[in-house]
């Protein structure tokens, strides 16, 4: 992926500022603040029981378990309206969050479980593995169970690392498994400066992963460039590619041979 696309992800995360208060899921183990306003008798602050519900005054034993905030807040509203008091109004807090468990694999720095607290958005859940590695793909994938079944939804990087579409920046929630995929590698040898592995991405030419290489030496014989790619298995050797206009492809190996003259 490259270091400027890791340093505009530092700073996406930096000055987002996004609150994921609202898309929170409460469960159990969170701890809940609820006052209704004129009413003091009724605030209290609870503790969600493993089997997803809460004790209210005046209403009892009152189910929480996946809603968020303001589902929360307009089910005890409505709730005590019907019947208890006239157009109550209801104000719930989240004042301890659960602890919940993450699996983040793939290209970060550091792979591996994750403890939360609290909402938390993809970017920030990238960040706190360390970041992207330099060869991070396109595309991540979060592997969610909703009501007994896998979700497999997907993320693009490109879209929300440099076009900033905030739209791709997903909560993450309990449970959740985050795939970062790994770019497609090209390989440029012979008379470049900087002989190596780099990423290529779509519609990379054979330029391109030159001047990713640092260009040619003195040396370089610049019309006789070649390209090994492997098709089903076998070896295809593309002799004198344009270098412009030629597009690789990922594992290609770039050979640029050495002047006669």
């Amino acid at each position: 992926m490259g270091i400027r696309w890791i340093l505009v992800l530092l700073l996406i995360v930096s000055a987002a500022g996004l609150s994921f208060a609202a898309d929170y899921l409460v469960g159990p183990g969170d701890v809940l603040d609820i006052t209704v306003y004129d009413n003091d008798d009724l605030k209290t602050k609870v503790r969600v029981g493993t089997d997803g519900t809460i004790i209210m005054p005046l209403l009892g034993q009152v189910s929480v378990d996946a809603l968020t905030v303001p589902q929360i807040s307009d089910k005890i509203t409505a709730l005590l309206a019907d019947g208890y008091l006239v157009n109550p109004q209801v104000n719930v807090f989240v004042e301890e969050f659960r602890s919940k468990k993450v699996v983040i694999l793939g290209r970060v720095r550091n792979p591996g479980l994750v403890e939360l607290s609290g909402p938390i958005s993809f970017l920030e859940l990238v960040s706190k593995a360390g970041g992207l590695e330099k060869d991070a793909g396109d595309t991540a994938t979060i592997k969610r169970r909703a009501e007994g079944k896998d979700q497999l939804i997907p993320i693009d990087l490109v879209s929300l690392i440099e076009g900033g579409d905030m739209s791709q920046n997903l909560p993450i929630y309990d449970g959740d498994t985050v795939v970062i995929a790994k770019a497609g590698m090209c390989y440029v040898t012979g008379e470049v400066k900087e002989p190596g592995s780099y990423v290529c991405g779509d519609n990379f030419t054979v330029l391109q992963m030159i001047a990713l290489a640092n260009g040619f030496t003195g040396k370089a014989s610049k019309s006789r460039v070649n390209i090994v790619r492997f098709v089903n298995g076998e070896k295809v050797v593309l002799e004198h590619v344009a270098l412009e206009t030629t597009q690789v492809k990922h594992n290609d190996v770039i050979v640029v041979p050495e002047s006669f003259f």
